[in-house]
């Protein structure tokens, strides 16, 4: 399987300003026609710094993308210093001079004596027409490397490297087809995850198989390579049945859908309706809910009731029972989905109530104690929970705790 470097150049991209999502896509792209990258990195504008990092990754890998600094100020430095880090001349190339002076008079300007830098080209590569910008793209093979310079702008970058140079790459790549799929897991750790299925998924190396933690919930990340792309799922499809297997309901979703977008599912599907009432997690459920397109068909109302006083007037949650158990508390959330169910005349109602910190708790209810709830028309129940991290976390944790009691009462 050959092997990529990506090289981000532009010192704006380390600021806390700009993110570097070319390399994201990119990886995407070069991963699908079977390509690895093995590393990613992010040059500032430095001659030296950027021709260091070329140089390694020529002596590493089999291919390097680079992206950015191909504009025609001081500061885009890229077609010089990848001259200077292959032994290579710059040439001007006329013909995409004139190309260059052609799109500034389509565009009503006269081209600026500095743009004409833009033209000079590294000795021997293959020039990529940017459509979409002024700054061309570059491609050579160079003792058995590839090298492939790219505009910084996502809308010249993409559509440059999709169509002119992936099929060159692809065709280096010896037709080798790379598939992925991400199931996702609620309800166990890590731990309890791996011993689960590591018997099953240690006895291959294709696929491959790497588990992540996420903030509320387990990803398996499944990667299979076959000389097609129908060869590779069929792969994926086989590792992923006998993971379901051993994971049981616990597993939520197989090709990286969120939670919210299973439960909305399921309810559309089954004809449900469901109602929130939330407190500790103002609103969350209710917003994760309805961030899915047609949420409108199956989610009808959402209640935030923060205060004990919130909680009886819009709940009905009966005032001795809050004084007696607390706001926190297992009955209370049973009341509040209840609650919430009679008021909206839903399928379901559904409950969050706890203490997401950093303050409020005490020796008896600690920061990050959570009760969630659901009730139908044939019962109630509740959860307790004891959920780690800050604030924030405690939150989205919370709520996806709500989501799954949903999701596997509607399984």
């Amino acid at each position: 399987m050959l092997s990529a470097e990506i090289i981000a150049v532009g010192s704006e991209l380390l600021t806390p300003f700009r993110t570097d999502t070319n390399s994201l896509w990119l990886t995407e792209q070069l991963n699908s026609v079977g390509i690895e990258v093995k590393l990613k990195t992010i040059v500032g504008d430095d001659d030296a710094r950027l021709e260091e990092t070329i140089r390694d990754a020529l002596k590493r890998s089999t291919c390097a993308v680079l992206t950015g600094g191909l504009g025609p100020t001081e500061d885009d430095i890229t077609r010089k210093i990848a001259a200077r880090a292959l032994g290579r001349r710059l040439l001007l190339d006329e013909r995409v001079l004139e190309g260059l002076r052609a799109k500034f008079a389509h565009w009503g300007r006269k081209m600026p004596e500095i743009n004409s830098r833009q033209a000079m080209v590294i000795e021997g590569a293959q020039v990529l027409d940017n459509p979409n910008g002024s700054a061309p793209g570059m491609y050579l093979e160079a003792d058995g490397r590839v090298v492939v310079l790219l505009p910084g702008p996502p809308r010249e970058m993409k559509p440059m490297f999709e169509s002119q140079a992936l099929p060159k790459l692809a065709a280096k790549a010896g037709g080798v087809r790379v598939a992925r799929r991400v199931l996702r897991v609620a309800g166990l750790g890590e731990s309890a995850v791996d011993e689960r299925i590591a018997p099953v998924y240690t006895q291959y190396k294709n696929p491959q198989t790497t588990i992540l933690f996420n903030r509320s919930e387990i990803e398996i990340h499944l990667t299979a390579q076959a000389q097609s792309e129908a060869e590779a799922e069929l792969l994926l499809d086989g590792l992923a049945g006998q993971l379901e297997e051993r994971l049981g309901e616990s597993v939520f979703a197989f090709r990286g859908e969120t939670m919210e977008e299973v439960v909305g599912l399921r309810l559309a599907v089954g004809g449900f309706t469901v109602a929130t009432a939330e407190s500790c997690t103002g609103g969350l459920v209710a917003h994760r809910l309805t961030e899915v397109p047609g949420s409108s068909s199956y989610f009808m109302e959402g209640v935030v009731a923060y205060s004990n006083e919130a909680k009886t007037r819009l709940l009905g949650v009966p005032a001795e029972l809050i004084e007696a158990r607390g706001a926190v508390s297992g009955e209370v959330a049973e009341a509040m989905a209840e609650g919430v169910k009679a008021r909206a005349d839903t399928d379901f109602g559904l409950a969050v109530t706890g203490i997401a910190g950093p303050g409020g708790g005490s020796g008896e209810k600690p920061v990050g104690l959570v009760y969630v709830a659901l009730s139908d028309d044939a019962h109630t129940e509740h959860r307790r929970l004891m959920l780690p991290g800050d604030r924030h976390l405690i939150r989205w944790r919370a709520s996806q705790a709500a989501l799954d009691l949903l999701r596997r009462r509607l399984i």
